[in-house]
C-alpha cells in the first residue's frame, strides 16, 4: 500500500487546515490509518488514529477538541481536519496504515508510511 498525504501549508494561529492523505494498492477491512508529526530533532509523534469503520477514533491530549479524523473508505482517504491552529502544531505531518483490528499510537505499529507535508502555523 502506498500513501500519499497533501494539504499542508502556512496559516496564522487560529485558522483551519485540512489535510488529506490518499492510499493505493491493496487495503482490506482491517485497515487502521493514523497522522504522526514531527518536528526537526524530535521524534515522530502519535497525532490521531481510525479505525476502518470509523468507529473508533482516538487522539493525542494535545490535539483533543481541535483535530478531527474521518475517513471515506469509497475513496481511500483519511482526513485529519485541524481547527484553532497553534504554533506548536507546527510540524511535517505524516499519514500512515497498517492492517491490524485495534487503532495504534506508535510508530513501530504502522508499516505504511506517506511522505511528509509541512504545516507551518504562525503566531
Amino acid at each position: 500500500v502506498q500513501l500519499q498525504a497533501f494539504g499542508g501549508g502556512l496559516v496564522q494561529a487560529g485558522d483551519s487546515l485540512r489535510l488529506s492523505c490518499v492510499a493505493s494498492g491493496r487495503t482490506n477491512s482491517r485497515y487502521v490509518m493514523g497522522w504522526f508529526r514531527q518536528t526537526p530533532g524530535k521524534e515522530r509523534a502519535f497525532v490521531s488514529a481510525i479505525s476502518w469503520s470509523g468507529n473508533s477514533t482516538h487522539y493525542a491530549d494535545s490535539v483533543e477538541g481541535r483535530f478531527t479524523i474521518s475517513r471515506d473508505n469509497a475513496k481511500n482517504r483519511v482526513y485529519l481536519q485541524m481547527n484553532s491552529l497553534k504554533p506548536e502544531d507546527t510540524a511535517v505531518y505524516y499519514c500512515a496504515g497498517e492492517s491490524r483490528i485495534l487503532i495504534a499510537t506508535n510508530v513501530d505499529d504502522y508499516d505504511d508510511w506517506g511522505q511528509g507535508t509541512q504545516v507551518t502555523v504562525s503566531s
